[in-house]
């Protein structure tokens, strides 16, 4: 298995990046494009989970925002094959000193790049104050 190929990690980077563009612009059809359209996809959030794409999209649905501004402080991507990257950036949001953890498993399928895994927590485990 070829790790850390070149175009696979520029690939995932472009995709990440889009969805980092979504989701800072609260592009709901973007973000559901996004993730993988299986009922075996899984999101954690800080206080919440689901299992599926449609419960996915119905948590995204249900929030007036998905998440508030934010600056990207580190992000790695490591690519296994051609078809799946894992990508685990840390963020901290506008304003604040409190330091966020985002972790994806990107998968690409039939030529597109979709999130079939993503998490997303506080360091320390508990929202800034």
């Amino acid at each position: 298995m070829h790790i850390d190929d070149t175009e696979t990690t520029a690939a995932v980077r472009a995709a990440f990046d889009r969805y980092e563009v979504a989701l800072l612009a609260n592009d709901l059809v973007t973000l559901d494009e996004m993730f993988w359209p299986d009922e075996r996809v899984v999101r954690f959030g800080f206080d919440d989970a689901q299992y599926g794409a449609e419960s996915v999209s119905a948590f995204r649905a249900s929030v007036a925002r998905q998440s508030p501004p934010r600056r990207l402080t580190h992000v790695t991507i490591t690519s296994f094959g051609s078809d799946v990257a894992i990508v685990a950036a840390q963020f901290v949001p506008d304003g604040s000193h409190a330091v966020g953890r985002q972790s994806q498993v990107w998968a690409r399928f039939d030529g597109q790049w979709k999130v079939a895994h993503g998490h997303v927590s506080w360091q320390g485990g508990r929202a800034p104050a």
